[in-house]
């Protein structure tokens, strides 16, 4: 089972869409998926469609309450289960600051329901700032995705990230494995290129292969709530994000 942040930040660079669609992807390969919603935008939860009324049944209540995750889980049909996201839990950051149990608590959390729900994989969708909850997520992750919408500030943006990583790696002792998604990509543009160029440049082997390309269909289905594997199966979109998946089960299995 593999846990994998999705985080930049910089905003609109289609990190809950991959969350999303990484997750569809898992689960037409027959793999159980919990997805974790750590933005206070909510914007996952939003599509998923369930807005919990109380915090305390929300990501909020594990950190207020102390609440088991798997409590707070509701069921995604097609997708596997969501831990919902709500408005309070920008709190978090003010409230319980940076200590090593706040920011190891999500990991400490993962460990119990991974007990309970033994090889499955679990995606969280981060909020696009550096804080409390994203530095949870990295701790508790075995892999960060970031993906980069193809232009440059969203290149600036990943390395800020990368330099983040870089700071926080001799408090975990470990390297932080990640891997760069390029996303929105758009062969009619001569950017797009430039961008990929320079992101070789600045991140090497830890550029995916594998592009997102501009593509109506993943645009679309957020709103109807679903996948891009639900929503437009044989699109580029569903094509691409299959593609990323069996490119990092390809990297995993190399290391």
């Amino acid at each position: 089972m593999a846990r994998i942040a999705v985080f930049n930040q910089k905003g609109g660079v289609a990190k809950t869409t991959t969350a999303l669609n990484l997750a569809g992807a898992l689960q037409r390969t027959g793999k159980q998926t919990l997805l974790i919603d750590m933005d206070p935008q909510a914007h996952l939860t939003q599509i998923h469609g369930h807005v919990p009324e109380s915090a305390k049944q929300s990501l909020f209540g594990f950190y207020q309450d102390d609440k088991p995750l798997y409590h707070l889980e509701v069921e995604w049909t097609g997708l596997g289960h969501l831990i919902p996201s709500h408005k309070e839990l920008i709190k978090v950051d003010s409230a319980f600051g940076k200590g090593q149990a706040i920011l190891n608590k999500l990991r400490h959390g993962l460990d119990v329901a991974d007990k309970l729900y033994m090889g499955r994989h679990t995606l969280i969708d981060c909020c696009p700032y550096l804080g409390t909850l994203s530095l949870n997520a990295i701790f508790a992750a075995d892999l960060i995705i970031i993906p980069i919408s193809s232009d440059f500030l969203s290149l600036k943006g990943a390395k800020k990230v990368a330099d983040t990583l870089a700071a926080i790696e001799p408090v975990l002792k470990r390297r932080i494995e990640r891997r760069y998604l390029l996303t929105r990509f758009d062969r009619r543009r001569g950017m797009t290129f430039q961008v990929q160029n320079k992101a070789k440049q600045l991140f090497g082997n830890d550029l995916l292969e594998t592009v997102i390309s501009e593509n109506v269909s993943v645009a679309e289905s957020p709103e109807y709530g679903i996948d891009i594997f639900r929503h437009q199966p044989n699109s580029t979109g569903a094509q691409n994000y299959l593609a990323l998946l069996i490119e990092l089960a390809q990297k995993w299995r190399n290391e």
